[in-house]
C-alpha cells in the first residue's frame, strides 16, 4: 500500500505530494511543524502539541490553517489510509505561496500537510544500555522557543554527533551553559541527587516530553531543580538522560568521552522511563 499524504485540503498518494515552489516554507523555512507519537492506533499527548503549535504559529503571525477539531480529524484520517498503529504523525504548517520578498504579507494561505508512518517504540537495548553525547557549541538563531522548520543547525551538529559515534549532541551557549540536543531536551541528576533542566526561555523549545515529565517528576515527589546548568556540572553529574517524542527517556552514559556516573543507566531515569511509559500507555486521545 502507498503512503497517503495529506497537502493543502486534499489526500494524495505521498510520491505526488507537492507545495508550490514559491512556497515560503520552502524559501525561508517560513513556518513550524509537530511530530506526535501514535501508540495502539492513538494519538498522544494532543492538547501539548496543539499548545505548542499555535505558540508558535502566533509567534510568527501565521493563523492556524483549521480549528483543533478539525485538525484532529485530519490526523485521524491519515493515520487510517497509512494504517498506522504505532508510529509517529508529522504535521508542518507554512506561511503559504507567495512571490518571493522577505518581509511577509498578510493575504497569503497557511499550507497544511500532514504524513503519517509506522515507527517501532524506542530500542529497549538502547534503553537500558544507554547512549553516548558529545557537546557542540550552541550556533542556533535565538528563538528556538518557536519550532521552527529552520533546523539546518541542528541537522549539522545531529550529523557531527553520528559522524563521532554518539547519539546525540548537547548544545553548549557562550556561558558554557548547556541549552538542549539537536533534537532533545537535556536532563541530569546532580552530584546531590537533584533532578535538573534547563527552564523555558527562547534558548530552548518547550519539549512536550519535558512537559509531560515535569509533571511526573512532580508527582513522584522527586526534586525538580527548572535552572540552567553547565557542560562541568554534566560531567560531575550522578545521571544525565535525554527526552524527546520518539525517544522517550533515554540514559545518556558518556558526555564528550567521559563516563557519567558508574556508566550505566541510573535509578532515577529508570524509574522516569518506567513511569513515562505508563503515562504514554493512559494519555493516548482517541
Amino acid at each position: 500500500m502507498s503512503r497517503i499524504a495529506y497537502v493543502a485540503g486534499r489526500y494524495l498518494p505521498h510520491g505526488q505530494a507537492s507545495v508550490h515552489i514559491e512556497d515560503r516554507g520552502y524559501q525561508f523555512a517560513d513556518g513550524v511543524y509537530e511530530v506526535v507519537a501514535v501508540s495502539a492506533g492513538k494519538r498522544v499527548d494532543d492538547d501539548r502539541h496543539f499548545e505548542r503549535l499555535e505558540r508558535s504559529l502566533g509567534e510568527l503571525e501565521i493563523p492556524m490553517p483549521m480549528s483543533r477539531h478539525a485538525l484532529a480529524i485530519v490526523m485521524d484520517e491519515v493515520l487510517r489510509r497509512n494504517r498506522v498503529r504505532d508510529g509517529i504523525i508529522y504535521l508542518q504548517v507554512t506561511r503559504g505561496r507567495a512571490p518571493r520578498d522577505h518581509a511577509w504579507s498578510g493575504d497569503s494561505v497557511p499550507v497544511l500537510t500532514v504524513t503519517a508512518r509506522r515507527q517501532p517504540p524506542p530500542n529497549e537495548i538502547m534503553a537500558s544500555r544507554g547512549v553516548r553525547v558529545i557537546t557542540l557549541k550552541d550556533r542556533r538563531w535565538k528563538r528556538n522557543d518557536i519550532k521552527s522548520v529552520n533546523l539546518l543547525a541542528n541537522v549539522m551538529g545531529k550529523s557531527r554527533a553520528r559522524a563521532a559515534g554518539a547519539y546525540e549532541a548537547w548544545l553548549i551557549d557562550d556561558d558554557d551553559l548547556v541549552t538542549e540536543g539537536t533534537s532533545t531536551t537535556a536532563w541530569i541528576v546532580s552530584a546531590d541527587g537533584r533532578l535538573v533542566t534547563r527552564p523555558l526561555d527562547e534558548a530552548i523549545l518547550g519539549g512536550v516530553t519535558r512537559a509531560a515529565l515535569v509533571d511526573i517528576a512532580q508527582q513522584a515527589g522527586i526534586t525538580l531543580e527548572e535552572r540552567p546548568f553547565s557542560r562541568a556540572e554534566a560531567l560531575a553529574a550522578r545521571e544525565a538522560f535525554l527526552t524527546s517524542t520518539t525517544a522517550h527517556v533515554l540514559a545518556i552514559i558518556s558526555i564528550d568521552g567521559q563516563k557519567i556516573g558508574d556508566g550505566q543507566p541510573g535509578p532515577v531515569t529508570t524509574d522516569l522511563l518506567d513511569r513515562y511509559r505508563r503515562h504514554v500507555a493512559g494519555n493516548k486521545i482517541s
